[in-house]
């Protein structure tokens, strides 16, 4: 993954309180994760996350979605995100990570698992991420 050159791009960046800015990746991943109803964790160039970001959005659930290449901190995130799943940052991929109302639902494994086994529509409904 390629974090140095996605993240010299020019990218409108608000001004950012000093409180925030010194936040560790821990605690941003979980800010991040609590301010909206579904949050997935995204490479742009992983099949994988494009395959649960698809999901998402054919279920009509549009995700916020930060894509960890075109953050200047993304490595950092990456790394806080494998200590959450237990992976330990090993040559397994993390992303995605998804969260549901603020909570960690995991990788692509247990994302279409609840899938599967039909309790991802009850807590996409649960989080206010669908309505039907």
């Amino acid at each position: 993954m390629q974090y140095g050159a996605a993240a010299e791009q020019a990218w409108y960046m608000p001004a950012m309180s000093v409180a925030v800015a010194a936040e560790t990746a821990a605690e941003r991943v979980e800010r991040l994760a609590s301010e909206s109803a579904v949050v997935v964790f995204s490479v742009s160039s992983c099949c994988m996350c494009h395959a649960v970001k698809r999901l998402f959005c054919g279920m009509g659930v549009h995700p916020t979605v930060h894509e960890l290449d075109l953050d200047p901190r993304g490595l950092e995130l990456e790394r806080a995100l494998a200590a959450l799943l237990g992976s330990g940052g090993g040559a397994v991929p993390v992303v995605p990570v998804v969260f549901i109302g603020g909570k960690l639902v995991g990788a692509m494994d247990r994302v279409m698992a609840a899938h599967i086994n039909g309790t991802l529509v009850p807590l996409l409904k649960e989080a206010g991420a669908l309505w039907l």
